[in-house]
């Protein structure tokens, strides 16, 4: 299965366009945002869990990174309710499941064969989010990766009519690109506003970009990452890891 699976493009799915498709395992549906390969794939997906449901234990061989957006989320022993990031590093497994329904945001097979660190951050801490600039972020994620292929990982709480993509954010995204998940509130780039819960890939940035996409009047908080495209822009999908 091959869903926005050109990586040089940019794809795009607004939240009033998510259709929802039942996955093999009963009570979890999923909205498709980008896939190389059939069950077992590089994907990206909002996944939605009705209560009392759950998915067998299962390894992820490239890792899995989770923002969970409503709802609790678990895994194990472990409850995670809305707000939390995480990141299971290659290698690692788990049993996830939901008592009370949760809806989370998956990146699955995305990481470097080298990551190792489990993350676990709660985004609703205040004590997790510093000032930069005129905005508050909430750093998730930094690999160690060369500097020409860091991949960043953030939540940017941008005030009304704010620019997303500053001076310095976009010095990072000429090679790497971005990723962003409107996490609250909306962003508007022209006539097209994005609620809460769309999501936006594009390979690169330029100036224009910089001052194109903006939070609207009641501002946003938008999860970003940059760096991470470099990697995959041009490959065959026969080469990427599904």
């Amino acid at each position: 299965m091959l869903i926005n699976a050109d990586f040089s493009r940019r794809a795009e799915l607004p939240s009033e366009e998510h259709q929802w498709v039942k996955s093999p395992q009963g009570g979890v549906e999923r909205v498709m945002l980008d896939r190389v390969g059939a069950e077992k794939a590089r994907a990206t997906s909002l996944v939605r869990y009705a209560p009392s449901s759950h998915f067998p234990r299962h390894q992820h061989p490239g890792g899995e990174e989770i923002l969970v957006l409503s709802g609790t989320f678990s895994a194990d022993d472990e409850h995670y309710p809305a707000g939390w990031y995480l990141r299971n590093p290659p290698a690692s497994g788990h049993t996830p499941f939901s008592d009370e329904g949760a809806i989370i945001f998956v990146k699955l097979r995305q990481m470097l064969a080298s990551e190792n660190r489990h993350v676990a951050i709660d985004t609703y801490d205040n004590a997790n989010w510093q000032r930069v600039g005129s905005r508050e972020v909430c750093p998730l994620y930094s690999s160690e990766h060369s500097l020409d292929n860091r991949e960043q990982v953030s939540l940017q709480r941008l005030g009304a009519d704010e620019v997303l993509f500053s001076d310095d954010l976009l010095a990072q995204l000429t090679t790497g690109g971005a990723e962003l998940l409107v996490v609250k509130g909306t962003l508007i780039e022209g006539h097209q506003t994005y609620n809460k819960d769309s999501w936006i890939r594009m390979p690169t940035a330029t100036a224009a970009t910089s001052s194109s996409i903006k939070a609207g009047s009641q501002g946003a908080t938008v999860y970003l990452k940059t760096g991470h495209l470099a990697q995959v822009i041009g490959a065959d999908v026969e080469d990427l890891d599904v």
